[in-house]
C-alpha cells in the first residue's frame, strides 16, 4: 500500500509541475494587464484598485501567483513536503482504519468457539479476523499448550511488534513537518540576503527596492508553516488513533487472559 501512495504523490509533484508552468504565463498575462489598468485607476484610490483586482481574482489563482512570486525552488520543495506528507497520513490512516476491530465481538466469538470446539476453533476466529487484536490472539493461541503464563508473556511480546507496525511511518510525518518551516525560514534568510544585495546595487533604501525580498522571505516562511500546521493535524490525529486502538488491545488481552484461565480450569 506504501508503495501505491508514493507512486500517487510522485503523479501529484509532475502534475504541480505541469500546472506551474502554465501558472507562469498566466501570471505574466496578468502583470501585463494590471500594468494596462494603472492609468484609468488615478481617479479612484489605489486601495479600491487591489481591492476589486483581489475580488475578480478566483482564489486559486492568487495561490499560483503567490507561489511564483515566494521563489520556485523553495515554494516547489514545501509543496513537495506537503504532498508526500499528506500520502503517509492518507496510508496511515486507512491502515489505522482497516486495524479498528470489534472486540467485544471477537471476544464472545472466541468464547463460544473455546466451548463448541475448544482452541482450534478459537484460532480459526482469530485467523478470520482482519487487525492486529485477532493476530496478537491467535499468537496466543498457538502456545496456548505451553499454560496461561506463555501465552500471556506471547501477547505482551507480539503486542509490542503490532505497536510498532502502526507506528510505522510517524517518524517521516515528523521530518515533513520539521523540514516545511525549515525550508520556510531558509527563504526568508534567502529574501533578505536578496533584498540588502538590491539595496547595494541601487546605492539607495527605498521601500520598492526592499519590498521585493521581503516579500520572497514572507511568503516562503507562510508556506512552511503552513505545510507544517496541516501535518501536525494529521499528526496528532494518527497518534491518537493509535492510543485509541492501543488501549483496546491491552484491555482486551486482559479480558482474554482470564478467559483462557477460565477455561484451563475448567479442562
Amino acid at each position: 500500500m506504501k508503495k501505491i501512495f508514493m507512486f500517487l504523490a510522485v503523479i501529484g509533484v509532475m502534475a504541480f509541475t505541469a500546472q506551474y508552468a502554465a501558472a507562469q504565463d498566466q501570471a505574466a498575462a496578468e502583470d501585463t494587464t494590471a500594468a494596462e489598468t494603472v492609468a484609468p485607476a488615478e481617479a479612484g484610490s489605489l486601495a479600491d484598485l487591489v481591492a476589486a483586482t483581489s475580488q475578480d481574482i478566483p482564489l486559486h489563482q492568487q495561490l499560483k501567483t503567490k507561489f511564483i512570486e515566494g521563489g520556485p525552488g523553495f515554494m516547489a520543495l514545501i509543496v513537495l513536503c506537503l504532498i508526500l506528507g499528506l500520502a503517509v497520513c492518507v496510508e496511515r490512516i486507512i491502515y489505522l482504519s482497516l486495524s479498528k476491530t470489534n472486540t467485544k465481538k471477537l471476544l464472545a466469538k472466541i468464547e463460544e468457539a473455546l466451548k463448541t470446539g475448544g482452541p482450534e476453533a478459537a484460532k480459526e476466529v482469530c485467523r478470520n479476523t482482519r487487525g492486529p487484536i485477532a493476530s496478537i490472539f491467535y499468537q496466543g493461541f498457538l502456545r496456548m499448550d505451553q499454560g496461561v503464563e506463555v501465552v500471556e508473556k506471547t501477547i505482551v511480546s507480539y503486542g509490542s511488534v503490532q505497536m510498532s507496525l502502526m507506528e510505522n511511518g510517524l517518524s517521516w510525518i515528523g521530518l515533513f513537518i520539521s523540514v516545511g518551516p525549515s525550508l520556510g525560514f531558509l527563504g526568508t534568510v534567502v529574501g533578505m540576503v536578496q533584498a540588502f544585495d538590491a539595496i547595494q546595487v541601487a546605492g539607495d533604501i527605498s521601500p520598492n527596492v526592499v519590498a521585493g525580498g521581503m516579500k520572497v522571505a514572507l511568503i516562503t516562511t507562510v508556506g512552511g508553516l503552513i505545510v507544517a500546521i496541516i501535518l501536525q493535524i494529521f499528526y496528532n490525529y494518527i497518534v491518537s488513533r493509535i492510543d485509541a486502538i492501543s488501549i483496546e488491545m491491552e484491555d482486551t488481552s486482559i479480558s482474554l487472559v482470564d478467559m483462557l484461565a477460565k477455561y484451563q480450569e475448567k479442562k
